[in-house]
């Protein structure tokens, strides 16, 4: 709510009502804050014109405008006639329909904005707005640079009946020919955005993001609560929901929108630099192949080695986590996500423990649900589609083998990944970190090199599991950690792996920065091979180097 205030000198001084904490805040101090509440942080609704403001570079907007027709098919009336009304939301909002699109850059990266404006009819989809956001994609198209989609909208807009319902397959077509394509698409959130927007092109975007408290979804809170008579939870719908049930990939404060889209878009407009040549230092492969086997398996679970995340602080810049499988669960257990490595876009995947009991219980000791292969089967297509490397680090005990895992299919989650992993267009490099746990470690190790630290295992069951089965005695898992010929050093003549990471002394638990650096020349070594390859050698040549097992 907006109160007018005048002072002894008869000017006005706007002051707003925070619906959320009921403060009332200066109107340009709002302004300056991006409207987001200074006190309890509440994001209030900002015009379509205001947000291309906030985002986009100064003097970068080009606005995109075709005729907007008048329009009304069904000849409606509700309480007063279509046209009425949309001559009324013109009159207020000062724009021709609910979308302003432009072409622009945010920190110098280009692209193509579509943007919503609740204001105007609640931000409805009807036959105008289709065509103004699927020419922002089409424009997208022609100029080869990213599409970003700023959803605000009540859901498809009911004077225009079936006509407003296929704007939805229209610009969900539109997204599939930028995938064809290659180019990246992201939708940022805005509360609200319900009905047909949200069950099209809100949802379809290769990355999400939502602005804190906002709500998305199919069917309204008050639909559900009124129609079936459930009862919902308080955040039910919100960005946190979302992000907690792996429907989003990041919530994003308004301050913080500009740098995330920014690294977003230098990342997904791929330019790939020449590799830099840096040389491991550490341990050599000699040294290893005299170690107990039993002791290297005790080195790889060693809580103190880096897990994926300190990995990817340490040689990742610009990364970027993203979230969930899309299909209603987020899995700590795996991360990743976009990142550059010596300048090099590329996707990130791995499984994570942590150090610490807490860490390890809320990554379920980096033992993957379906929902987290199915998260890094996302991102290695989002690869694919812009044409980047993919790296997986493995660092795992095996994957998850509980009820609810094998209710959402577990074995076919691992099945599908290492389908995908065999067809990836680009190059594909694995690393065993730690231990590297049968099929829940091979979901992630179909790649054109399979890397493995010095003092990491590799095998298709776990010393104490084949003990307990084979010896019937899980006391007896030294000798078959022996057996198993699971340490670096063996694996290397077997061609299960093609390459052994040197770790510094000590092992990388002594030494996480000299373990990084040795990653990262291990790394831009592979690329330095791969990168120069066309999609179908990298394909045939990861086929081939599976299909030679066994032969």
């Amino acid at each position: 709510m907006t109160v007018a205030v005048t002072t002894a000198a008869d000017a006005e001084i706007e002051w707003v009502s925070c619906p959320k904490c009921r403060s009332l805040v200066y109107g340009k101090r709002l302004d300056r804050g991006l409207r987001v509440c200074p006190d309890c942080g509440h994001h209030h609704r900002v015009s379509a014109r205001q947000r291309v403001e906030q985002l986009l570079d100064p003097g970068s907007v080009e606005p995109l405008s075709l005729p907007v027709k008048e329009t009304d098919p069904l000849g409606f009336v509700d309480s007063k006639p279509y046209p009425v009304r949309l001559a009324s939301a013109r009159k207020s909002t000062g724009l021709d329909e609910a979308v302003v699109c432009a072409a622009g850059a945010i920190e110098g990266n280009p692209l193509v904005v579509a943007v919503m404006d609740f204001g105007f009819m609640g931000g409805s989809l009807g036959g105008a707005v289709g065509e103004l956001i699927t020419f922002a994609g089409e424009t997208a198209l022609r100029r080869r640079i990213p599409l970003l989609i700023v959803t605000a909208s009540g859901g498809a807009r009911m004077q225009e009946g079936a006509l407003a319902l296929m704007q939805m397959a229209k610009t969900s077509q539109m997204l599939g020919q930028l995938d064809e394509a290659g180019l990246l698409t992201i939708s940022l959130v805005t509360d609200p955005t319900f009905g047909g927007v949200a069950a099209s092109f809100a949802t379809l975007c290769d990355v999400i993001i939502a602005e804190p408290a906002a709500r998305l979804g199919f069917a309204g809170r008050r639909v559900i609560e009124q129609t079936i008579r459930q009862t919902l939870p308080p955040d039910f719908q919100t960005a946190e929901f979302l992000l907690a049930n792996g429907l989003i990939d990041l919530i994003r404060p308004r301050q913080e929108l500009r740098p995330t889209l920014a690294r977003l878009l230098s990342i997904g407009t791929p330019q790939t630099p020449a590799v830099p040549d840096e040389q491991p230092v550490g341990t050599s492969a000699e040294s290893v192949a005299q170690r107990d086997p039993w002791e290297v398996v005790q080195r790889a679970r060693d809580l103190n080695r880096p897990t994926t995340l300190d990995y990817l602080g340490l040689l990742l810049d610009d990364f970027e986590e993203l979230r969930g499988d899309r299909l209603g669960a987020e899995d700590t257990a795996i991360v990743g996500g976009l990142g550059r490595l010596a300048g090099i876009p590329v996707v990130v995947v791995g499984h994570q423990k942590g150090h610490t009991a807490a860490e390890l219980s809320a990554r379920n000791f980096g033992m993957p649900t379906p929902a987290g292969y199915r998260k890094a089967a996302r991102l290695m297509r989002l690869a694919a589609k812009l044409g980047i490397p993919v790296i997986a680090l493995i660092d795992t005990p095996g994957a998850y083998p509980g009820k609810e895992a094998e209710q959402h299919g577990q074995a076919i989650a691992i099945a599908e990944n290492l389908r995908l992993m065999s067809t990836l267009p680009v190059p594909v490099v694995s690393v065993v970190t730690g231990e590297g746990g049968s099929g829940g470690a091979l979901a992630l190790g179909v790649a054109n090199h399979v890397l493995i630290c010095a003092n990491a295992v590799y095998s298709v069951i776990s010393p104490e599991g084949c003990a307990s089965i084979l010896w019937h005695d899980p006391a007896a898992a030294p000798r078959a950690a022996a057996a198993l010929r699971m340490t670096a050093a063996e694996l290397e003549p077997l061609g299960i792996v093609d390459r052994i990471v040197p770790e510094p002394d000590g092992g990388t638990q002594a030494d996480h920065v000299a373990a990084g650096q040795n990653l990262r020349a291990a790394l831009l070594t592979s690329l330095r091979e791969l990168l120069p390859q066309t999609p179908e050698q990298l394909v045939a040549g990861r086929r081939a180097r599976f299909r030679a097992f066994g032969a």
